[in-house]
């Protein structure tokens, strides 16, 4: 590491002052930083965490996750979640979370604001397809390729590659990369992030397939977790459809940031702990009880099920996988039709992986689009 991101605090007394007295002992406080990469001068007004949410969102992945899918593609229409969509509830689900624990919120929201930026088009379909194409070449994770956004693909600095992010923002991804470890834990941070992102897919993608009519309220009421909360919701009042569709989002929400925070609490209270450091060497400590974990997992199955695995979903999958497929061929055969940048790159990392970062980059729309143009040439 050539230096790191603490080359004189003397700027940062307000931000240090204000978190010493926000934060708990088991949060990352922004004096503790590792420090970045590259080393580079401290900015007074803005703390290192601050300096890594702002970087994500300027960069042109970020932007393009508006027009890349979450679980619905244009085709069923335009009130669902898109990537972008999603990314922000995350984060603000996260950022609650964060402050109601006493961890660093701004440390949060970057890793929250960064831990899809990886996605290639068509979502996890498009994942599936890119992974087959590169299976000789080390396969295809949007959460690895997150990182080789970060750390390579957006140059917006003159300085060093990538966004130089600081070393505890890229841990949390990378442990979003990694195959997790049971007796080893990212930050809690991190945790609560990949916590967040669990309760927003839950709960929105229940509430977009009953907006596209994939499902009808009689279907789940057969999930507890749902059929309790539409009891809630409910109670004393009658409720039109939409309403109660969108009152029970809010409620599963609020059922489960609830729940994870009495649970983790009470973890916290039993462990005691004094430092962000003695979190790496437990297990995850952010977390449901078992009661809410057993209603979580019935719930996934049924969307999983009735959901993810609705013939219009699967129609649209399978020709958005096949478009994939069909122009990574083209590009491995024809490379000349890449754009210079990527033909200048593929000499240095090699053909398929340069297709692969070029198409991981496309929107959804693009996708479509490129495929038509270059399967007509």
């Amino acid at each position: 590491m050539a230096g790191k991101d603490r080359e004189s605090f003397s700027g940062f007394e307000s931000i240090a002052d204000r978190e010493k007295l926000l934060l708990a002992r088991f949060a990352i406080h922004s004096t503790d930083t590792k420090g970045r990469k590259y080393a580079e001068p401290v900015q007074e007004y803005r703390g290192p965490f601050q300096r890594d949410r702002d970087r994500i969102i300027h960069t042109a992945a970020y932007r393009r996750l508006s027009h890349k899918t979450q679980v619905f593609t244009n085709e069923l229409g335009d009130y669902h979640r898109n990537r972008l969509t999603h990314t922000l509830e995350v984060c603000s689900i996260a950022r609650t979370i964060a402050r109601a624990l006493k961890l660093n919120e701004d440390l949060v929201e970057a890793m929250a604001l960064m831990h899809d930026i990886g996605h290639p088009p068509f979502g996890h379909s498009g994942e599936d397809a890119l992974n087959e194409c590169l299976i000789d070449d080390g396969g295809f994770s949007h959460n690895r390729h997150a990182l080789r956004i970060v750390e390579v693909l957006e140059n917006r600095y003159p300085d060093f590659p990538g966004l130089n992010l600081s070393l505890e923002t890229l841990e949390g991804q990378q442990f979003r990369a990694a195959k997790k470890d049971a007796n080893a834990s990212p930050s809690l941070e991190a945790q609560v992030v990949d916590a967040a992102d669990s309760i927003a897919y839950d709960s929105h993608d229940a509430d977009d397939a009953l907006e596209l009519g994939l499902l009808d309220i009689a279907q789940l009421m057969e999930v507890s977790i749902w059929s309790h909360a539409v009891t809630k919701v409910s109670e004393g009042r009658e409720l039109s459809p939409v309403l109660l569709r969108r009152s029970v989002a809010h409620e599963l929400i609020d059922v489960q940031v609830k729940d994870l925070l009495g649970n983790t609490m009470l973890e916290l209270d039993r462990l005691q702990l004094r430092s962000a450091e003695e979190i790496k060497k437990l297990p995850p400590v952010v977390g449901h009880s078992e009661q809410i974990m057993h209603q979580k997992k019935d719930f996934e199955s049924f969307l999983m099920h009735n959901v993810y695995r609705h013939p219009n979903v699967i129609n649209v999958r399978d020709s958005a996988q096949q478009a994939l497929r069909n122009l990574f061929e083209i590009l491995k055969s024809k490379p000349h039709l890449l754009p210079e940048n990527y033909r200048l790159r593929s000499q240095e990392i090699g053909l398929h992986r340069t297709i692969g970062d070029y198409i991981a980059g496309m929107t959804d729309r693009f996708a479509w689009r490129e495929h038509a143009r270059l399967s007509d040439d």
